[in-house]
This record gives structure tokens, sequence and C-alpha cells, in this order.
């Protein structure tokens, strides 16, 4: 019944169920906006129905995730009132940025991209949807700046106790978010792109449109490809700022108790001892930490405990140390589900380019479809080892999550506002997989069932209900 802790649960668990609709919201809408380009271009009906089609599943996403995300930001007055104190002038203002320019620009745009299909001229239709895919992308981008600033705090200055902003360039061009706003949104990309690709193998499988969703899937598993590597890559350069940025992070990701050899190996796997400050079994790889960490095979990365002495005679007495097992193995499940992503992308385009993919078999389909989770395990585990990793820190290096909660709210408000709020999710998602489920059953003719030549290779018969 610790209200620090209960005011984690509660705002880790609100923030991952919200962290579900986002990157899918920014996902869909790019795909979206690629298939309604394509019919425009190629004046081609079935690019215009992929792109309702999909559009249907956006739409419903789209309003789960800002009810979610009203209650994200109501929290921070709420459960967090000494934080939104102390930073407010700073936080507060990408945060309004987001609600009255880039939300206010994809919301706009959405009602008319609905409701415009035979109102408006293709092309102006088509501008709609690319505002909206660019509100939901600047949307993240300023929330993501008043993260960063949590992760690394720049231009403000301190003013009777309070953070104060005093540059707000310094605040969108921070070195944090010029990295983690791409790893975000290419993320965001391959979460939407492997949805697609998913429903779409699961359609083809059933027999059902195949030509239809063999399309929507090239288009998807392109986007896969590229923002997959993407991901990888920017992640890369992202580790290597934490070296320099946050190091007690990155030492935690590595369970890194004690500063390395030169070279330093990175460890896979290892059972981690937090209370002894040591490691039992380990398997690592030589020289791989050093070079993640600087791009060259050689250097050495400090470690948790030289780290623990520097931050006691920088910033007072206390455990500056995360919580190690969190952040290493939510790094790991993170690595591992993008890597997973990258070879799966990788033969599904190799299938497409070769036109081999209506030979393949049904084990990479039913695999595409198992593949949908991938994305947002990948983002879970992000998001955790990226917040876990900075405690015991909000603000790192300048307020603590302990200084953070409000103070007049009790335990015992908090357990009740977690428990509601649970159960309310818990609707919302039975409400949401219910109506994805109808979407995807009904299929892109809303005409009833028909019987049409089937060009499925699955299909011996020839024909098939869909």
């Amino acid at each position: 019944m610790d209200p620090v802790m209960l005011s984690r649960i509660q705002f880790a668990s609100t923030t991952l169920f919200h962290f579900i609709f986002v990157p899918l919201s920014i996902g869909l809408a790019l795909l979206i906006a690629i298939m309604e380009t394509m019919y425009v271009v190629k004046g081609k009906e079935v690019y215009k129905k992929m792109a309702k089609f999909w559009g249907h599943l956006f739409l419903i996403n789209f309003a789960v995730g800002v009810v979610t995300g009203i209650l994200q930001e109501f929290q921070f007055g709420m459960n967090w009132s000494d934080y939104s104190r102390f930073v407010g002038d700073v936080f507060g203002a990408p945060l309004a940025v987001e609600a009255l320019l880039a939300f206010f620009l994809e919301s706009t745009f959405l009602g008319i991209w609905i409701f415009g299909w035979e109102r408006l001229s293709k092309k102006l239709h088509l501008m709609c949807i690319w505002l909206v895919a660019f509100g939901t992308t600047m949307s993240a981008f300023w929330i993501l700046v008043a993260n960063s600033f949590m992760q690394r705090p720049v231009g403000f200055e301190i003013n009777n106790g309070r953070a104060e902003m005093n540059d707000f360039l310094a605040l969108i061009t921070n070195g944090q978010v010029l990295l983690e706003f791409p790893h975000t949104i290419l993320a965001a990309f391959m979460t939407g792109a492997f949805l697609v690709t998913g429903i779409s193998a699961y359609k083809m499988l059933k027999r059902q449109d195949f030509e239809f969703f063999k399309k929507s899937f090239i288009v998807a598993i392109i986007v896969g490809l590229v923002s997959s590597i993407g991901v990888a890559l920017v992640g890369h350069s992202q580790a290597q700022y934490l070296v320099k940025t946050q190091p007690m992070k990155m030492a935690a990701s590595e369970a890194l108790w004690d500063t390395s050899t030169d070279p330093a190996p990175w460890t896979v796997v290892a059972t981690i001892d937090p209370e002894k400050k040591e490691n039992g079994m380990t398997f690592k790889i030589p020289y791989l930490l050093s070079f993640l960490s600087y791009s060259k095979f050689s250097g050495e990365v400090v470690g948790m405990n030289q780290l623990q002495a520097e931050y006691e005679q920088k910033y007072g007495p206390g455990d500056y140390i995360p919580p190690v097992r969190t952040t290493f193995w939510s790094f790991r499940i993170m690595v591992a589900s993008g890597s997973v992503l990258i070879l799966l992308a990788m033969y599904g385009f190799y299938l497409v380019a070769r036109k081999k993919l209506e030979q393949t078999n049904k084990w990479f389909m039913r695999i595409m479809v198992g593949a949908i989770s991938l994305p947002f395990i990948a983002n879970w585990a992000g998001w955790i080892m990226t917040e876990i990793g900075r405690q015991p820190w909000t603000v790192f290096g300048l307020f603590t999550t302990e200084d953070s909660i409000s103070p007049n709210v009790s335990a015992g408000q908090i357990l009740f506002s977690l428990i509601s709020f649970s159960l309310a999710y818990t609707v919302l998602a039975i409400i949401l997989v219910y109506l994805f489920v109808r979407v995807i059953k009904k299929g892109p003719n809303d005409s009833g069932s028909h019987i049409e030549e089937s060009h499925d290779p699955f299909d011996k018969e020839g024909y098939h209900v869909s």
C-alpha cells in the first residue's frame, strides 16, 4: 500500500494500455495514405477499397485511443501534482502544442476524410488523409519532446524551486528527442504494417478476397521491412547516446555491476542478484558491447557500482541503481522481438519480389498472423526499459519519483482508482476486439456473401465463398 508504488503501477498500466493505440494509429494512417495515393495515381478501385477497409480499423483504434489518452494526461495533475508543480512550466508547453495544434489537425481532417469520399475531388481527399498522417506523427513528436526533457533536461532554469523554460528551441532540438522520435515513429510504422500483413495473411489462409488482401500484404510488407530495419539502426544510435547521457541506464540494461574490461563483452543472458550486486550464470559475446557503445571493438563501459559512487558525490546519499532485472530483460525482449520482425519482413519481401507469395507454404502465413503481437511487445518492452531504467528520477538528475507524487492522495484512493480504471480498460479492450473482429470478418465487401473466381493458390477447387 505504498502510495509511490501504487501511483507508479497505475501510471504504467494506463500507459501500456494507451500505447497499444498510439503506434497503431500512426502506422495505419501512413498505410492508408499510401493506399489512397495508389488509388489516385493508378485509378484502380481496389486501392480505394483498401483505404476504406483499413480506414475502418483506424477509426475504431483512434476513438479508443483518444479516451485513454485523456485519462493519461489527467494523472499528472491528480497522482503526480508535485511533479507537475515542479516541471509544469516546461513539461506543459509541448503537451499544449500537441493538443491545440497536432491533435486538432488530425481530428479535423480525419472528419473531412470520413465524410468527403464522394464530396471532394480525389486529390483534395487524398490531401486530407496525408494531413491526418502528418498530424498523428506530430502528436507523437510533441509528446516525445516532453518525455525527452525527463530523460535529458535542457532549456530550463531553476527559479523559486521550480523548473522554468528559458529556451524552447533547446527543447525541440534536444539530442534525446532527435533519436527517440524517429525510433518511436518507425516502430509505429512497423506496428501498423505487421497488423495489416497479419490480418491479410489470415484472410488469405481463409481463402477470402485473396487478391485484395494480397495487395494489402505487399504494401504493408514493404513498409514493414523499411521501418523495422530503420528501428534497429536508430536504436543502435540511441544506445550510443545513452552511454553519454544516461550511463546508469545503459549499465543496468547490460547488468554491468563493475566497469568492464576493454574491449567489453555483451551479456546475452544472465542470472542477476540485485541484493549481492552480482550475476550468476552468464553467456557473453566478446567485443560486442564495445561495438554497440562506440561502433568500434574497443572501449570500456562504466559499471553501476562506479556510477553509484559518482552519483552519491553529485546528488547526495541515495540508491541510484534502477531495477536491474526489469531493465535488463525488457531491453532483450525488445531486441529479440525486433530481430524476429526484421527476418519476417525480409522473407516476406523476398517472396513478393520473386513473385512467390502465392506459392508459399501456409506455415509462413500462420507465423505472420502470430507476428501481429510482436510490435506491441517490442513497444511495451522499449517503454519499460526507457522509464524503469531512469529510476529513481522522474526528471533525470533533478527530481525524484518519490518527491513527485500528490501528497494529499491516499494509498486507498489510488488503489480504488487503479482497480476502477483496470475494469474500464478491460471493457474497452473487449469492445475494441469485438469491433475489429466484426470488421475483419465482414471484409472489404459490404454487399454480403457472393461467389467469385478464386485466385487463391491454396484453393484446389478454384472457387470460394467470400
